[in-house]
């Protein structure tokens, strides 16, 4: 029982992040959507050492054990859109494959291009 409530907490401190960063969007205006702030006030918190990886630990990895749910209203709403994916499948599967491999090769360049600037000097 303790261990739940302990997860239950733990999730509920990551649901308070999440939730300051959509106030810290909808307070500054900033077109950035609150979600990724959150991400970004958990990368600040864990990596000063404000908050601890075990404060959060358990919690986490049961939200990532089960994010399959997350998605299945998603993909049960991709279902009414067959005639889409028949009359456009080819360009969709064009544009989510160039999606994926052309940010791949520019961060692979831009890498290499500052990796090449450091031994340099």
């Amino acid at each position: 029982m303790l261990k739940v409530v302990k997860m239950v907490g733990q999730i509920v401190l990551l649901w308070v992040i999440y939730w300051l960063g959509n106030k810290i969007m909808s307070m500054t205006g900033i077109a950035i959507p609150g979600n990724v702030i959150g991400m970004g006030l958990l990368f600040v918190l864990l990596s000063c050492g404000i908050l601890k990886l075990e404060y959060i630990e358990e919690g986490a990895g049961f939200l990532l054990k089960h994010l399959l749910f997350f998605f299945v209203p998603y993909a049960v709403g991709l279902m009414n859109w067959g005639s889409v994916f028949y009359n456009y499948g080819v360009v969709l599967f064009v544009a989510i494959v160039l999606g994926a491999i052309i940010p791949y090769f520019i961060v692979g360049h831009v890498v290499q291009f500052f990796h090449r600037e450091d031994k340099q000097c």
